[in-house]
């Protein structure tokens, strides 16, 4: 999961695709979490994409970095707890203070609860990671 982690927040930008009414949504992200031993993100429980997730949890993570890419899919669902909140904001203060605190009611996390990655290049064999 580290490797996923570190790969993800080297990549600066990610991009989250969601299903609303069978079409696709993308959108960019970068803010990312362990928490608990689980990957994590970030978002804003007043979005499309934070009800898109409710609605159907089945969602996947793309990013680039060095050449390489990876494509995180699987379920998440919404973390709820302080702790994890806490968590996020900690690990990405630099990026997530200027548009949410912790206690504001509209920042909230969700996680995978479980996943493959699969980390891919046009030189090497793709590799494969379960969260």
């Amino acid at each position: 999961m580290n490797e996923v982690l570190e790969f993800l927040r080297d990549s600066g930008t990610f991009y989250l695709a969601t299903n609303e009414d069978g079409q696709p949504r993308v959108r960019p992200f970068g803010a990312v979490a362990e928490f608990e031993g689980k990957l994590y993100f970030v978002t804003n429980n007043q979005k499309n994409v934070y009800h898109q997730m409710k609605n159907n949890a089945n969602v996947e993570i793309c990013g680039m970095s060095k050449g390489k890419w990876i494509r995180v899919a699987g379920n998440v669902e919404e973390d709820t707890r302080r702790e994890a909140r806490v968590a996020m904001m900690d690990q990405n203060t630099a990026a997530l203070s200027s548009m949410y605190t912790v206690d504001d009611n509209l920042m909230t996390v969700f996680c995978f609860t479980s996943g493959i990655a699969t980390i891919s290049s046009f030189t090497e064999e793709p590799k494969t990671i379960s969260l």
